[in-house]
């Protein structure tokens, strides 16, 4: 009786679930086992892709110095060209700039005034650089989340599949789906959540070094007008 039984198991496993992986092997036919998460999985992996792809271009440009704008800068505060120094900074599309210029702008006021107003220029370009890195870093953290959910809803139908089971009889393909659910699930979650985790990190990596910049452009500027004239 015993060995029929398993006979019987093995066929109906043989025919609902090992007939369609050894045809229909690959990341689609996986991702089907995860049911609706999986869905919610895939829009927070391109979304993430997205905000990657756009942050690092967004942060490249910032990067991006004129490495004779500070000693252009110099010589027009020094030849009284204040008007055209302002041009420059308009003209150069960058963090550094816009921070040099509302520090022109303040010429004439205290040091202290004058810092304090690029450093409030500097703070909103940091902002902008920002947008959208506490999403990434939220996708990195709920992605596993989600997919520990579809791994505790997958165990979940799994047992009431077998709580119908009024004769005992389980077989092994009543155990199939919630197991590749909650198997499936948690993969895709914590794949999501990696790649998003990496990517946060070196997004933030990329604005540190941004800042960098700013700082070194901000001190140059604030020792440009301590600098006597020649």
């Amino acid at each position: 009786m015993i060995n029929l039984l398993i006979l019987q198991a093995s066929a109906n496993v043989a025919t609902t679930v090992a007939d369609p992986l050894q045809s229909e092997i690959s990341l689609w036919t996986m991702a089907k086992f995860g049911g609706p998460i999986m869905i919610i999985l895939a829009l927070m992996l391109a979304f993430a892709v997205y905000l990657f792809i756009e942050r690092l271009i967004t942060i490249n440009q910032a990067s991006k110095e004129d490495a004779f704008f500070m000693e252009r800068i110099k010589d027009y505060i020094y030849e009284g060209k204040i008007e055209t120094a302002l041009k420059l900074c308009r003209d150069t599309n960058s963090p550094s700039a816009r921070m040099i210029e509302k520090g022109i702008t303040r010429l004439g006021h205290p040091l202290n005034d004058v810092l304090v107003a690029i450093e409030n220029v500097g703070n909103m370009e940091i902002a902008k650089l920002e947008k959208g890195l506490v999403i990434m870093a939220s996708i990195s953290g709920g992605a596993p989340m989600l997919g520990f959910l579809g791994t505790v809803t997958g165990m979940v139908s799994t047992f009431f599949n077998l709580s119908q089971k009024a004769g005992g009889n389980i077989l092994l393909g009543d155990l199939s789906v919630g197991m590749y659910q909650a198997m499936v699930t948690t993969i895709g979650g914590l794949i999501v959540g990696i790649l998003a985790y990496f990517a946060y990190n070196y997004l933030v990596s990329r604005v540190d070094s941004v800042v960098n910049i700013l700082e070194s452009k901000t001190m140059e500027f604030l020792d440009l007008l301590n600098e006597p004239v020649k």
